[in-house]
This record gives structure tokens, C-alpha cells and sequence, in this order.
């Protein structure tokens, strides 16, 4: 089964998601949290990374919750445009229901949750073991948990993974995606800008919410650029980019038919999207969180 396949009729099950509240009312306390997220709740494309984690989650058998409706966004917009008050107030909002819920383990598949969550929340008496989607699907590769039977299908697949600010250069997780990545039976192929030298995909800093400066060429057009090149070999076109909009008129080595930019990040996952639309490549080329790769070579695809 590829990312694009629909499960039939007969695989396709309903996905129950338990709550800590649910589990708290049987004097029950999940193992792992699993972090939603705003994105993950209400954004449709990133949703469905939402469910296609969970049945990973499933899948294995993990002890999980999540907190539902008692979930508040973490404050990581607030913080970034510098409203420090109302990143506080939010905060201590989630604090004092994990807290009060004994909650010890979390595990998101937002960086930017991630991030606060991890290195920010302890100030506040928010101390907790934060585990990004990306380690915690590798952990299960490793240990056999999650066995990719149904890698062969990405098989002369090229992909690229383009690394989240949040998860790379702020917390020093670049292997974890490569990792996973490396389980599928696919070509992965490096952007020339990527690990520590990676090119932001113009949404981190509370920059989602802004709307793009006249005359300047959008970061996310130019990351998207740089994908579409590296998947379709056009080294030449590389040469090109640096700020200034770039045709794909260089001769191309690979078709761009099936390739995917992988990322880990819905922040991400929005801005190389776009990219793609812009570029008039969303025919050719897809963009995938990497837990939906993951539950695709499983066959759980949701």
C-alpha cells in the first residue's frame, strides 16, 4: 500500500482514541501522553498524520491518552511574537492539568510543541519526558516493534526530508527522521542545505501568521525550489537559487513522478505544500509527515 492508497472497506477500522479522563475515572495513568497539538486537531491535512500516528500507537500496543478537549495550545505562538503574559497563562493552563493528571511522558509530532513543552514548561513547574514522533517511531523500528513489511512499496521512490528549525537546530535531532526514513526501500536523497545548515521553510518564529513582505521572494517558495531540484537531480538549477525565483528549466536526471518531501513538522507540512502548489508539481510530487510513511509500510494507513 503507498501514502496515496485508501484502505479498503474491510482493513479500514475505527480508530477509538482514549482520553485522560477517561483512563484518571478508572484510576488509570497512560504510560505516554500523546500531544495533540492545534495543528493536529484542527488542521485537515495534518489531521491526518494525527490519525495515522495513533494507529501506530495502536498498533504496537502502547499504553496512550490524550488530554482532548483539556488540551490548550502550548504558547509557542504567543512566545514567539513576544507575549510573554499570554505564553504564561496558557502554559500554567496545561501544567496544572498534566500535573494534575500525573502525567510523566508526552510524546508530539509538533516541534514547536515540542520545543516549549520540553525546555520551556519546566520554569513553570512543567517537568516531564518530551519525546519528539520522529525518535519515538525510530525507538519502535529498533526494537522491532514496527517492522516496515510494506517498505517495498516506496521502491525507486526518491525522497527528500527537510528538517524542522524546532527539532534540528534547536534541540539537535537530525538523525531520527533519517533513521526512519532509511527503513523504507526508497532513494533518500540530501538537499545541498540540510542537518545544521538546513533552510527554514519560513513559518517558525511566529512568521505563519504573518503575511509575506512585498518585493521578496516567499522562503518557502525557495526551500520548495531546492527540494524539487535535489529530487529531480537538476544540480544545475541549485546554482540559482539564493533569493531569486528560479525556473525548473535545467535538464533533469529524475522524473519528479511519486517523489516526496518528507517532514516532521505541520508547520512544515503547510508551507513545502504550498510550495508545491506554487511550483505546479502537487501531481508529481507529495508532501508526507513521517509517521503517515511509517503506517503506510505497516499497511494501517488511516
Amino acid at each position: 500500500m503507498t501514502p496515496t492508497s485508501s484502505p479498503t472497506p474491510t482493513a479500514k477500522r475505527q480508530l477509538t482514541v482514549p482520553t485522560v479522563a477517561d483512563l484518571a475515572a478508572q484510576g488509570k495513568v497512560p504510560e505516554i501522553l500523546f500531544w495533540v497539538g492545534c495543528a493536529g486537531a484542527f488542521d485537515d491535512r495534518y489531521k491526518r498524520v494525527t490519525r495515522a500516528f495513533a494507529r501506530i500507537l495502536e498498533h504496537v500496543g502502547t499504553d496512550y491518552a490524550v488530554l482532548g478537549l483539556e488540551e490548550s495550545c502550548t504558547g509557542d505562538p504567543a512566545k514567539r511574537a513576544g507575549n510573554e503574559f499570554l505564553f504564561q497563562m496558557q502554559a500554567m493552563q496545561n501544567i496544572t492539568t498534566m500535573n494534575g493528571y500525573g502525567i510523566k511522558k508526552i510524546v508530539t509530532a509538533c516541534p514547536h510543541c515540542f520545543n516549549t513543552i520540553k525546555n520551556e514548561y519546566p520554569a513553570l513547574g512543567g517537568e516531564y519526558e518530551v519525546i519528539h514522533h520522529s525518535t519515538y517511531l525510530q525507538q519502535l523500528i529498533d526494537e522491532g516493534k514496527v517492522g516496515m513489511t510494506g517498505g517495498e512499496s516506496f521502491k525507486g521512490r526518491r525522497i527528500t526530508f527537510h528538517d524542522s528549525c524546532y527539532l534540528g537546530r534547536a534541540n539537535n535531532i537530525y538523525e531520527a527522521p533519517r533513521d526512519v526514513l532509511a527503513a523504507l526501500d526508497a532513494d533518500l536523497v540530501e538537499m545541498k542545505r540540510s542537518r545544521a545548515n538546513g533552510l527554514c521553510c519560513g513559518a517558525g518564529g511566529a512568521q505563519m501568521w504573518k503575511e509575506p513582505e512585498p518585493g521578496k521572494k516567499d522562503i518557502n517558495i525557495e526551500r520548495t525550489e531546492e527540494a524539487l531540484a535535489t529530487l529531480s537531480g537538476a544540480a544545475a538549477a541549485l546554482d540559482n537559487l539564493r533569493g531569486v525565483e528560479t525556473e525548473r528549466s535545467a535538464p533533469s536526471e529524475h522524473s519528479l513522478q511519486g517523489a516526496i518531501i518528507a517532514v516532521s513538522c505541520p508547520f512544515c507540512m503547510t508551507m513545502m505544500s504550498d510550495g508545491v502548489k506554487n511550483k505546479e508539481q502537487e501531481s508529481a510530487v507529495q508532501v508526507f509527515d513521517l509517521a503517515e510513511l511509517v503506517a503506510s509500510a505497516e499497511g494501517i494507513n488511516a
